[in-house]
């Protein structure tokens, strides 16, 4: 069984060298999803949960590295398709009762425009998105599915 330390060092390793779109090293987002989260299973997700969408990393290799199938479904159910909506991918996050916690978060951290000096209409329109993913995530919750 894979540990919280491990998921870290994956991250670290596989988002090592990109940048959010403060200009931030991009493994700050998941540390800090991870860490508005609260069950060792939802910190595995929510450190991992950019992985495989980002990085050369599969669910495959994650399997092989130990961890549960209820952190892998997450990280899947996580995971954005090529191609697809966040809207599409928010519902999917909604039906896995870790990844709706984790995509909670990280949504809260998404919205927070703050960490970015100078937002720009691009980011007032992915601001909205995050609105609409949020209302998907919190009707799930409402709905206790």
């Amino acid at each position: 069984m894979s540990t919280l330390e491990r998921a870290i060092a994956i991250a670290a390793e596989a988002h090592a060298g990109q940048t959010d779109k403060a200009g931030q090293p991009y493994i700050l987002h998941p540390l800090r999803v991870m860490l508005r989260v609260e069950s060792p299973t939802e910190r595995m997700a929510a450190v991992l949960h950019d992985v495989v969408e980002d990085s050369p990393v599969t669910l495959q290799q994650l399997a092989t590295e130990g961890f549960s199938e209820d952190v892998l479904h997450a990280v899947d159910a996580l995971t954005k398709r090529p191609g697809e909506t966040r809207v599409i991918a928010a519902r999917r996050a909604a039906a896995n009762p870790i990844a709706r916690t984790v995509k909670l978060a990280d949504n809260a951290e998404n919205m927070d425009l703050s960490r970015i000096s100078n937002p720009t209409p691009r980011d007032h329109e992915r601001l909205e998105e995050y609105k609409q993913v949020r209302a998907i995530l919190l009707a799930a919750v409402a709905g206790g599915g």
